[in-house]
């Protein structure tokens, strides 16, 4: 979804069949990007990073990985640098294939299961209505997110996507 905002946003058709990925050339802020939607099951994600990288000669910092994520609650946005793929198994794809764990991702809390339901069910699921306004927001964030890290850097799309942390005085 996020990545479908983002095309949208900047009139960019993700059609082209490019091996692992359909992708799309557009330009946000003035820079030529290349958006890619894997055609690989999430938890080989990383054969169609890699493949991309590859063609089109684009070193891990230069990359955004965008993922829903079990573990962030419904409607929270994460974005960092790089890290560890804190249990995704597609971001952990991503770093086997890449070999490195240097590269940007924003993450999109999409909450655990109910229980007794298969977590691979659940991600492909509609989420339930009430959840939806919540995931819709987070999703905006998200593709802004990405927007601002063509423009300005991951630092600043982490100052977007991150929540503030208030200082409480002792």
């Amino acid at each position: 979804e996020v990545l479908d905002l983002i095309a949208r946003a900047h009139r960019i058709s993700v059609d082209t069949d490019e091996g692992w990925a359909e992708v799309g050339r557009g330009t946000i802020a003035g820079q030529t990007v290349l958006l890619a939607r894997p055609q690989t099951y999430v938890n080989v994600s990383g054969t169609a990073v890699a493949d991309l990288r590859r063609r089109h000669r684009v070193a891990p910092p230069d990359l955004l990985i965008i993922v829903d994520d079990l573990d962030l609650p419904v409607g929270a946005v994460r974005a960092r640098e790089k890290g560890s793929h804190g249990g995704h198994n597609g971001l952990r794809s991503v770093i086997d294939a890449l070999g490195t764990t240097d590269f940007p991702r924003i993450r999109v809390g999409i909450g655990r299961p109910p229980p007794g339901v298969d977590p691979a069910d659940f991600v492909l699921e509609r989420p339930p209505s009430g959840e939806r306004a919540l995931l819709d927001a987070a999703v905006a964030r998200a593709a802004e997110g990405a927007a601002v890290w063509v423009a300005e850097g991951v630092q600043a799309a982490m100052r977007h996507c991150n929540p503030r942390r208030t200082r409480i005085a002792p």
